[in-house]
């Protein structure tokens, strides 16, 4: 292993360490695990992850403003309550539209059925995702600038392709298990997980010598998996938080 990446996994291993504790995510460390982790739910935990862009407080302050005991109401009672709620991207309309999405899919079953389906089939976390995508599109069938970036389309390709940060940041809370990862769902090897790569995980990665891709998307997002499987290749995602963690607070 080369001089910087030795130095660079070092230094991971200690903040992974240091990390892995109760208080790294709290109302004095934010994060939209925070809101997930007092629900400790699939439905909850995939709205916290679709709307983790942008600004952490702002994020935080969106997903306490919802009711997620609407994914158990009638169409009539999401609409009259969310339909003037908004974030960014998203108007009242869109967040409507992913409450019934989500009411009508969790009427049918969990998440995690849809998922381990395409995952076992194809042995392939993005069969899993692309069966996550196209069922939330199927269950209510909807349109526009703002629901297409919250949600995403299916993956065909890696080159060029976006980099589907928000879904594997919910993988990552779904199949790790430790003071930080929920580890909500069973039989997803960690080894399949993608690094959930943002642009300041991206430019921090580079700065360590862990990145060599200057192109923002998928592929960037598996070179760095695999150089973290250099490191731990049971589990390489074990490093997102403490990266994330070490640019947040201007550490490299």
């Amino acid at each position: 292993m080369r001089k910087k990446l030795q130095s660079a996994k070092a230094l991971l291993d200690e903040e992974v360490l240091k990390r892995d504790a109760k208080d790294e995510v709290s109302e004095t460390k934010l994060d939209p695990l925070f809101v997930a982790h007092q629900y400790q739910d699939e439905w909850v935990s995939l709205i916290c992850a679709l709307f983790a862009y942008g600004n952490v407080k702002a994020i935080v302050k969106f997903l306490n403003s919802l009711d997620f005991s609407l994914l158990d109401a009638d169409a009539a009672k999401i609409k009259s309550t969310l339909q003037q709620h908004y974030y960014r991207f998203q108007n009242g309309e869109d967040v409507v539209a992913l409450f019934l999405a989500l009411a009508t899919l969790k009427h049918q079953g969990s998440l995690e059925a849809l998922f381990k389906r395409a995952y076992i089939n194809a042995n392939s976390v993005f069969d899993g995702v692309n069966a996550l995508i196209e069922a939330i599109h199927n269950a209510y069938p909807y349109t526009s600038r703002g629901y297409t970036f919250l949600i995403g389309k299916p993956i065909t390709k890696t080159k060029g392709n976006s980099c589907m940060k928000r879904w594997f940041l919910f993988l990552r809370w779904m199949v790790r298990k430790d003071s930080i990862d929920m580890g909500l769902w069973s039989d997803i090897a960690t080894s399949d997980l993608v690094m959930p790569l943002d642009t300041h995980t991206f430019n921090v990665s580079h700065r360590l010598g862990l990145l060599k891709r200057k192109t923002y998307d998928l592929e960037a997002a598996i070179e760095l998996t695999n150089t973290f499987k250099g490191f731990d290749k049971e589990d390489p995602i074990k490093y997102d938080f403490a990266l994330y963690r070490l640019g947040q607070e201007k550490m490299v």
